[in-house]
């Protein structure tokens, strides 16, 4: 299988680099972007449909509001069995929504999650991807030196795996940024972020089975002290968000009773 022709929409920071490293590996690629973006060794085009109207693989790199309007103006232009690559990161029914939209012009969808920021890593940027097309995304992508692994299942599949590790990783983020803030107003930033630091270092393989049955097993004592955490961090004059979400669910698990075996 010989190398696709690529366009990319959208050139803004991900979608620059990823078309600058299809061009580096020899891609021929053209682009559009809103912005009249340009990037060298692009080939610009004024549309959508003017960008994939040659293309055997478009990347649609624009964000998740906009995942759908670029198709449907790329729609009419596209060739069956062109292969349309979604790589925002969108709820899984916009995924299956839109494998149903390019479905009808006979346009296979690949649910492309990435799996780490892109800038800095460009193509090489971990790609999980899932849909009827994705075997054909990741040989192509592959020989142009893309990482893409492919998990079996229809376009949706992927990025849901991506969103529910992104509610334990986003999560986690938010928890130590709303931390650190009520410590900066305790006076003691520094301690916390060393305390954080040598727990997040101490984790292991079996991190995640005690997290879960200690929370559970705990939920009673640990509901009470983060009412009383997130009426410390009111006291302090900083909203609280991340600690009476925290609360909220440990007194959820509180009511419904010991966990089931």
């Amino acid at each position: 299988m010989s190398a696709p022709v690529v366009a990319v929409l959208g050139l803004g920071e991900a979608g620059s680099e990823i078309a600058r490293d299809l061009v580096a590996a020899g891609a021929d690629v053209r682009g559009y972007d809103p912005k009249a973006i340009t990037v060298e060794g692009v080939q610009p085009r004024g549309s959508e449909a003017e960008a994939v109207a040659d293309a055997d693989l478009v990347l649609s790199v624009n964000s998740s509001h906009d995942a759908v309007p670029a198709l449907q103006n790329a729609l009419p232009a596209l060739r069956p069995g062109t292969v349309w690559a979604d790589l925002n990161t969108a709820a899984p029914s916009t995924k299956v929504a839109l494998a149903e939209q390019a479905g009808t012009r006979g346009v296979p969808v690949v649910d492309v999650a990435l799996m780490a920021v892109v800038p800095g890593n460009g193509l090489r940027t971990p790609m999980l991807v899932s849909g009827e097309a994705a075997d054909r995304y990741a040989h192509w992508l592959t020989g142009l030196g893309a990482e893409v692994s492919v998990q079996p299942g229809p376009a949706g599949t992927a990025i849901s795996r991506k969103l529910l590790r992104s509610v334990f990783y986003k999560g986690m983020a938010a928890a130590v940024v709303e931390a650190l803030a009520g410590a900066e107003a305790a006076g003691c930033a520094d301690w916390l972020r060393d305390n954080i630091g040598s727990e997040l270092a101490a984790l292991d393989a079996t991190a995640v089975d005690r997290l879960v049955d200690g929370t559970h097993k705990h939920a009673r004592r640990r509901a009470d002290e983060m009412t009383a955490a997130t009426e410390q961090l009111e006291d302090l004059g900083v909203p609280a968000r991340i600690a009476p979400a925290a609360r909220d669910l440990l007194i959820q698990l509180r009511d419904a009773g010991p966990a089931p075996l």
